[in-house]
């Protein structure tokens, strides 16, 4: 009897523990750790790093040639006390991830800068880092104002083949979309977050 007892209680840690670790290794994940503005000659630029992590079934989609879409979208917003903020600038930038068969490689794309890649890894790293994105001109700015800054970053899931929406929708293994990463930049000199 109290051996029943002691496999039942066996048995259902080592079933909470297979989900668990099932739940964890299925989903995917963006997160964005830092993010800074710098000056760089008449404007300025964004650089970011970004956690990413695939779901299986992610992977398996790129790996079958399907293309991921994902949107680098900044903000920059002068602060208002007594009403919403005015946006000063809004720049989205568009990055592909794509696998291409015949030569083995994962391309990610930028505008029309594409690198390739052996690793889906060495890929993923490429995509994670943001590095100097031109966000807004220097004249576009008050010296000396108070201005906030946010990012986000997110899979394009409407850009997604027709195939791959229909799975897409409820899915949290497509759900890929970053925190809102706000920060309050110095723009009068180099700068970056906490």
């Amino acid at each position: 009897m109290h051996c029943c007892k002691n496999i039942k209680q066996f048995l259902f840690g080592g079933l909470l523990l297979l989900f668990v670790v099932t739940a964890w290794a299925g989903n995917s994940s963006l997160n964005i750790k830092r993010a800074e503005i710098q000056a760089q000659e008449d404007a300025y630029v964004l650089n970011a790093d970004v956690d990413m992590k695939f779901s299986e079934k992610i992977e398996e989609a790129i790996s079958k040639g399907f293309e991921l879409n994902f949107l680098i979208e900044f903000q920059l917003a002068k602060p208002r006390k007594y009403w919403f903020d005015d946006e000063i600038v809004t720049v989205t930038q568009r990055v592909a991830l794509s696998y291409h068969a015949l030569s083995r490689q994962f391309l990610v794309m930028r505008g029309e800068q594409q690198k390739a890649f052996v690793r889906l890894d060495e890929a993923m790293d490429d995509l994670s880092d943001i590095s100097g994105l031109k966000v807004f001109q220097i004249a576009e700015i008050e010296k000396g104002e108070p201005y906030k800054a946010a990012l986000l970053m997110r899979l394009d899931t409407k850009k997604l083949p027709a195939v791959l929406q229909g799975d897409a929708i409820g899915s949290d293994d497509w759900k890929m979309s970053s925190q809102r990463f706000e920060w309050v930049p110095n723009l009068g000199k180099s700068e970056s977050t906490k």
